[in-house]
């Protein structure tokens, strides 16, 4: 059976999702650093923006935490699919992981950006580097995993 292109930006992008959750765990057992509150204040924060109801004191941090985590695999799928799309794949790896890297971080970071969430001009150098390699985690595998589909 032949593979669709949505096909391979799915499971690419599910794969570098992967990679990125699993550089970020690591991250935080090293480090012993808390998880970041981004992704559940982003859908917390659009969910208002949208005028959607996701309940009350007791519900809605059960809602935001799950579709928090949705938003990052749909926002993963997302660049790998727009990647495939404009022809990405023929590129060399590298130029391939570097692309998949810059649309992930523009894809996460735009949305907190915008939103007011956070804003990447005070960062710290540290702070950077954490955002950074997970997302150069998530360009690797997804562009490798795009070429392997081939």
């Amino acid at each position: 059976m032949r593979m669709t292109p949505t096909s391979r930006a799915l499971i690419a992008g599910a794969a570098g999702a992967s990679a990125l959750n699993a550089v970020t765990y690591l991250d935080m057992a090293i480090r012993a650093r808390p998880a970041s509150s981004a992704a559940e204040d982003s859908a917390g924060r659009l969910a208002e923006l949208v005028h959607v109801d996701l309940g009350d004191q007791r519900t809605a941090p059960n809602r935001r935490s799950g579709l928090g985590p949705l938003l990052g695999y749909a926002t993963s799928v997302a660049a790998a699919a727009g990647y495939a799309a404009a022809g990405g794949r023929r590129l060399p790896t590298v130029v391939s992981v570097l692309a998949l890297t810059g649309l992930a971080l523009i894809g996460s970071n735009g949305p907190l950006t915008v939103l007011r969430l956070t804003d990447p001009r005070i960062w710290s150098a540290t702070d950077w580097i954490t955002d950074l390699v997970p997302h150069l985690a998530y360009g690797a595998v997804t562009a490798v995993t795009l070429r392997a589909l081939h």
